[in-house]
């Protein structure tokens, strides 16, 4: 582990000129480019083509997450615009529970202007087919490094149809724009539909109904899970090390029926997007942990930042294998019950660690510095340099809206 967290983030870094950043995606998803790195050589695609360029019989594991509307606008009488940026759920702190609830919730949230509200509650007025709605927030106090918000609103509405009425789209801070209408549209996967993310796993925009067809036609066995994207996404690094730098937590869903698929390709399966892969690669520990302890309980399996890297001090031989973790994780949620594990990752991928799940890795290009970086860098050990060079040198389009990678170590 020591090696891992010595790693300078400045080593990671890249120039990337403002005009390479993408503010807008293509008219159409799956025209966008795909670089192809396969086995070290780098070559050319269009992104259509992905499915003849998979094996198939293979399984590609995607994010069902979708982006809700979590900027909320509040005046005071004063005139000051506060903004309340909503993070992760605090009572309820069930994601599906919290958007079903009605009258009052609370979250975590960043408020913008915070100085501004110091004491008392903002209020706004908005219109839902034709009712009006009055929502009111209040600060409770400090909660880490944001700030414990609790909402009210008059009328049986529910908090999914508050933030529908009053919300705006979170797009990425780098794109340097409004959020605009047609956002609403692009920066949601064809296939989003659990809600609780403030940023898109990006890699899965480029995907069409035609794409999604495709794979069908190719053999190409499709599974989803949920990992809701959390605005530490977009957290730079700003230590010199690794070791020094706090992963953000993230809060997952896997059906007992995908880790059954997962069995049955031998632990194996492509990625679309680092969010993925931050999900499968956790489910491998979840289940080493039920090894250890069949007693755990859903709550404590929760992955930390650094856990994976534990394994140094254990001959990799001793270590199980991505099979019979995953079969211990289907078979302790068969002992409880479960037919939808729920519980949250903290993992950082960087160069050291050894990948047990993920074999392809689908994904967009990220920014210098960034943990997401490190991640494509430990998948193709090391070689992340003949990829971005190539995409730079070819007017490929980067970061969210931009153009896609397949990546075969």
């Amino acid at each position: 582990m020591m090696k891992t967290k010595e790693i300078q983030i400045n080593e990671y870094n890249y120039d990337l000129p403002d005009e390479r950043i993408a503010k807008f995606p293509l008219a159409e998803r799956d025209h966008s480019k795909l670089l192809v790195y396969k086995h070290g050589t780098v070559s050319e695609s269009v992104f259509y083509q992905l499915p003849s360029l998979l094996p198939s019989g293979a399984l590609m594991v995607f994010n069902n997450t979708k982006v809700i509307q979590a900027r909320l606008h509040f005046r005071k009488e004063t005139g000051a615009l506060i903004e309340v940026f909503l993070l992760e759920p605090a009572e309820p702190a069930d994601y599906e529970q919290m958007f079903q609830t009605t009258s009052r919730c609370s979250w975590l949230c960043l408020v913008g202007n915070l100085k501004k509200w110091r004491e008392g509650s903002l209020s706004r007025t908005i219109t839902i087919q034709e009712e009006t709605v009055t929502v009111k927030a209040t600060r409770r106090g400090e909660h880490g490094t944001s700030q414990w918000i609790d909402f009210e609103w008059s009328g049986e509405r529910s908090f999914a149809e508050i933030i529908d009425a009053m919300g705006e789209l979170p797009i990425p801070p780098y794109l340097n724009r409004e959020t605009q209408e047609s956002d609403k549209t692009t920066y949601q996967t064809v296939y989003s539909k659990i809600k609780g993310s403030v940023a898109a796993p990006t890699a899965g925009l480029h995907f069409t109904t035609r794409v999604l067809d495709d794979l069908d036609a190719h053999g190409i066995e499709r599974e989803e899970l949920t990992l809701h994207v959390g605005a530490g996404t977009f957290k730079p690094v700003k230590s010199d090390t690794i070791g020094q730098h706090e992963m953000h937590t993230e809060f997952v869903a896997v059906h007992r029926h995908t880790i059954e698929r997962l069995i049955a390709h031998e632990g194996q399966a492509i990625a679309v997007g680092t969010t993925s892969v931050r999900t499968l690669e956790s489910l491998y520990y979840m289940g080493l942990k039920v090894m250890l302890n069949p007693e755990v309980k859903e709550e404590e399996l929760h992955v930390n930042q650094w856990e994976p890297y534990g394994e140094e001090t254990a001959p990799k031989e001793k270590l199980p294998s991505a099979m019979e973790a995953l079969t211990a994780l289907r078979n302790w949620m068969i002992r409880h019950e479960l037919t939808v594990l729920h519980s949250s990752t903290q993992i950082i991928i960087a160069p050291g660690y050894d990948y047990k799940i993920v074999k392809m890795l689908v994904t967009n290009f990220h920014q210098p510095q960034s943990t997401l970086l490190l991640l494509v860098s430990a998948f193709v050990k090391g070689d992340w340099h003949k990829i971005y060079d190539y995409a730079l040198a070819h007017d490929f389009r980067f970061l969210s809206y931009g153009d896609s990678s397949l990546l075969i170590p």
